[in-house]
């Protein structure tokens, strides 16, 4: 017995060796994501934290208050907020049909479809605004057609409305691909089984379908909504900066020559990181409801 055991003991510090490699490699492979997220995240979001604190007069508070205190940055807010919200909504609307029409597709259009969606998520930035000038601009070449057409007066691409329309239009790629896998994962045999039971489609859509996508819908919409707050090539190439948005402010206090304020930018970016924060603590709370509510009605 002596033999084995002395084997035994001996083969101990092969396996921790064994163990610590199996430990420690994955960790040597993921520490150059782990540097850049710290370099690129982490580390920014921190010297915003603590520059938004520094005033010429020391530590203090004085940019928040001007902050809120101020006319002119309060409507940047609201206008951000109001056009993400609206951009967000419709986006997700749009996508929500694109998205269930895709799911009963065939297998050949999808494949097509899912390309082009995917190729047009990344058309954004100074290229989309570029494009919509073109199309949509005061001499666009759709806008001349529709204005000589009687069907439009007074349409102005570069508000507004104009930004709305061009969030919406690089929310839907996103919608649509943030939801395509919650509607290919609702079985082909459910509405079926409804039916059987004697439920109508729009019950099945209320009772099953509905609840089973509302964690994908509203995740996606927290989505679509920090992705449009946080969007400002478009609107600075669509509007030259003179719309008034955070992220617009941000960039003339940080870039501007006459107006330098980097603090004052930090406070504006940590109020809006805030903002996001709560949006995002709410829609998982939301989350957490809808899923109490499905064990309950499975229950």
């Amino acid at each position: 017995m002596m033999p084995a055991t002395t084997e035994i003991l001996a083969d101990q510090p092969m396996a921790t060796k064994h163990k610590v490699r199996r430990h420690w490699l994955p960790a040597l492979v993921l520490l150059p994501f782990v540097l850049l997220m710290i370099l690129f995240q982490l580390a920014p979001m921190v010297w915003v934290l603590v520059g938004s604190f520094q005033t010429p007069d020391g530590w203090g508070l004085d940019y928040y208050r001007e902050i809120l205190s101020s006319p002119f940055y309060l409507q940047s807010f609201g206008n951000s907020l109001r056009i993400a919200g609206i951009a967000s909504l419709a986006g997700l609307a749009i996508g929500t049909l694109g998205a269930a029409a895709l799911r009963h597709s065939g297998e050949r259009v999808k494949r097509v479809l899912l390309a082009f969606v995917t190729m047009t998520g990344n058309f954004s930035g100074v290229p989309l605004a570029f494009a919509f000038i073109i199309i949509l601009g005061i001499n666009g070449a759709v806008t001349l057609l529709l204005k000589s057409w009687g069907l439009i007066d007074g349409f102005n691409l570069y508000s507004g409305s104009g930004l709305i329309l061009i969030y919406t239009y690089f929310q839907i790629p996103l919608a649509l691909l943030l939801l395509y896998p919650a509607f290919d994962a609702l079985q082909d045999e459910w509405p079926q089984a409804a039916a059987l039971l004697g439920a109508s489609k729009g019950q099945y859509v209320w009772h099953v379908a509905l609840p089973m996508l509302t964690p994908a819908l509203l995740g996606t919409l927290i989505i679509l909504f920090a992705n449009a707050v946080g969007a400002y090539a478009s609107a600075y190439a669509l509007t030259t900066g003179n719309f008034n948005l955070v992220t617009i402010r941000v960039a003339s206090l940080v870039s501007g020559d006459i107006f330098l304020e980097p603090n004052m930018a930090a406070a504006l970016a940590v109020i809006l990181m805030v903002l996001l924060g709560v949006v995002t603590a709410a829609n998982q709370w939301l989350l957490k409801k809808s899923y109490v509510n499905k064990g309950q009605s499975h229950a």
